[in-house]
């Protein structure tokens, strides 16, 4: 990226969108809209209710030229919403911002975080915590952190809403992999693709609210916060309902996808992608072709350094091994 004013280079905010709560997509669309780094292009993702949706953007800015809806009705969920918003975006774009349709930004968030793609790929801020329509602060800060590739491939530390990152970026991300298992997220991806490239920033400013309601598809409890209990009674509740049946070697298939196979999905995408030395040494950690060594000490290795919780260390190397073990291939 070039040391370009940032206010004078328009760049793209992608928003998806999903039967939004009227009040709070309003919200978000205003703040958006008063943002004091004012040249971009906000592009509204509608996963189906195109007509609704457009009508809403309309209410809330008016005929604001830098606002406008891409309309599919087919549904595909929010990962490949956003993957469909990003392929609106020139990969020569100076920077892209991604945007949830329920948070509300600071006015200068974008003014604030772009300038830092000087020294990074990709860049979050952090958000404060709040539900709605208590207005409740949960907390004062998500205190997201710069770690490692490793161990960011093992605990995602980026939510794409806090994030702005380098239109480049999208030439090695763009088409998104494709994972059967629950973990698959946008924003994951994302950052490892920039961890692996052209690297990861945090900068340590609240530049929105996070908002937290009983619509979220996603909230903040989701993260790699979860204590032990809530971590078992999702895997007994992803078991039960999956369709190779119960037993031992469902409960293997279960702790893999949370984890350990997702991650080897996105390293052998990017193997294919980017060829370089860091993504080599991800490969014989996470890919398919690991090497178990090797992937044991660099999983150890982050829990040590503190850099991922000891449960995402255990969840990944207890799913990885009982998964081989009862006979499951690494493809899941």
């Amino acid at each position: 990226m070039t040391s370009t004013d940032p206010a004078s280079v328009p760049g793209f905010i992608v928003l998806a969108a999903y039967r939004p709560p009227a009040e709070l997509f309003s919200r978000q669309l205003r703040s958006i809209q008063a943002q004091t780094l004012t040249a971009f292009q906000c592009v509204i993702v509608a996963d189906g209710g195109v007509d609704e949706v457009r009508g809403q953007v309309v209410d809330a800015v008016g005929t604001d030229e830098r606002f406008r809806v891409v309309g599919f009705e087919e549904r595909v969920g929010f990962y490949s919403n956003f993957e469909r918003g990003l392929e609106e975006v020139p990969s020569d774009a100076p920077w892209v911002a991604l945007s949830d349709q329920d948070d509300e930004w600071r006015h200068d968030k974008l003014a604030i975080l772009v300038p830092a793609l000087e020294r990074a790929a990709l860049v979050s801020g952090q958000a404060r915590v709040v539900t709605y329509p208590e207005g409740v602060v949960v907390s004062a800060s998500t205190q997201r952190r710069a770690v490692t590739a490793p161990a960011l491939v093992l605990e995602n530390q980026f939510s794409g809403a806090l994030c702005v990152f380098r239109g480049s970026l999208l030439r090695t991300a763009l088409p998104f992999p494709r994972y059967t298992g629950p973990a698959q997220v946008h924003d994951h991806w994302l950052a490892v693709c920039a961890a692996a490239t052209g690297g990861i920033a945090v900068v340590d400013t609240v530049v929105q609210d996070y908002v937290q309601h009983s619509a979220n598809v996603l909230g903040e409890a989701d993260t790699a916060r979860l204590g032990w209990r809530q971590t078992l009674r999702r895997r007994r509740d992803a078991v039960r309902t999956d369709t190779q049946g119960a037993g031992p070697r469902a409960v293997a298939r279960s702790i893999y996808l949370v984890n350990a196979g997702w991650a080897e999905v996105m390293i052998d995408a990017l193997g294919t992608r980017v060829v370089r030395a860091p993504v080599q040494q991800l490969a014989a950690a996470f890919g398919s072709h690991r090497r178990s060594g090797r992937t044991v000490q660099t999983v150890i290795g982050a829990a040590r350094r503190r850099e991922i919780s000891a449960r995402s260390a255990a969840v990944y190397l207890v799913g990885s091994a009982l998964w081989t073990l009862t006979g499951g291939d690494r493809r899941g």
